[in-house]
């Protein structure tokens, strides 16, 4: 399979957490992170979402910090189990691009 992201993806231990907009009271989902980069996320996730569908999120970094983001769905793989998302950040600040940038130098720089 030919390789199509435009970052290089490093693997994250944290967790994030969704809120769907369109509900009236939103339902907290946590979610298994497999990568992340600049530009988005592949992560698990037993809930069934939807392509193209956006989801307000919290991904707490390795510093503890907690990045506020929005994800689209770009990417569903339903015969996982649990399920697997591709999802690009819409509207991410240059400063949490940035911190996410770093971690992927640091973690270049160990390997």
């Amino acid at each position: 399979m030919q390789e199509r992201r435009r970052n290089k993806r490093m693997e994250l231990e944290a967790n994030l957490t969704i809120n769907t907009l369109d509900e009236d009271k939103p339902k907290d989902v946590l979610i298994r992170i497999m990568d992340v980069s600049k530009r988005g996320i592949g992560f698990q996730c037993m809930e069934a979402l939807q392509i193209n569908d956006v989801y307000e999120c919290h991904l707490t970094l390795w510093t503890k910090e907690v990045l506020h983001a929005f994800l689209k769905i770009v990417r569903i793989d339903e015969k996982s189990d649990p399920y697997e998302y591709g999802a690009v950040f819409i509207g991410m600040s240059e400063t949490d691009v940035s911190r996410i940038a770093a971690y992927q130098t640091v973690s270049e720089n160990e390997e």
